[in-house]
């Protein structure tokens, strides 16, 4: 009965606890979302909207990495590449989202970006608690840490979006802080696109 209680059953353990892990923070940013993007459509916030399509994109990155924790190698680097283009049209979606704010510019309700953004900061930091002990088991789990860490930097900006906003009584910081996430999420695509080819090179 040894032979199950060897790399097996070790590999077996691991797999069950990042499945574990992957089901709550897939299940906090689906309820994020539908709760952030509401309070960017009420608020105008052009910022809050790209935290929300960042919480989209985390809830499919999970449920694809749920999906990839027990195949192999090549098909995780290929989730992982596929959840590089979810971040690339997360941020193209911010992008035009900006581009329609500089021609219709509104300035957005800052109580409403400042309580949501620490809202989404508090579910985030819980994401980022859980994932932090798989961050280095493989591409697949490495590319679920670098979204949710990506996620503390992006509500640490809402929040300093909103109290600009409420300072300026422009609208303007807003949509400097969106071209910021913009950058991030640009930035974040390109890395798991990048960890996703070279792990598809040595599976290959």
């Amino acid at each position: 009965m040894s032979g199950c209680c060897d790399d097996n059953c070790a590999l077996d353990a691991l797999r069950q606890r990042q499945r574990g892990t992957l089901r709550v923070v897939l299940a906090i940013n689906v309820l994020m979302f539908l709760v952030i993007v509401a309070a960017a459509l009420y608020g105008r916030s052009t910022a809050l909207l790209a935290d929300s399509l960042d919480n989209l994109g985390d809830a499919l990155t999970y449920g694809l990495s749920l999906y990839a924790v027990s195949r192999g190698a090549a098909t995780k680097a290929r989730v992982a590449l596929f959840k590089g283009g979810l971040i690339f049209l997360a941020a193209c979606a911010v992008a035009a989202q900006i581009v329609y704010k500089l021609y219709v510019p509104s300035i957005p309700i800052f109580e409403v970006m400042g309580a949501f953004s620490l809202l989404a900061l508090v579910a985030n930091s819980l994401c980022l608690y859980l994932l932090w002990r798989h961050r280095h088991e493989d591409v697949n789990m490495r590319s679920v840490w670098e979204c949710s860490r990506n996620d503390i930097a992006t509500n640490l900006s809402v929040f300093v979006a909103a109290s600009a906003v409420w300072l300026t009584g422009s609208g303007w910081p807003d949509i400097g802080v969106a071209l910021g996430l913009l950058w991030l999420l640009m930035r974040s695509s390109i890395r798991v696109i990048s960890s996703g080819l070279a792990e598809l090179r040595r599976s290959s």
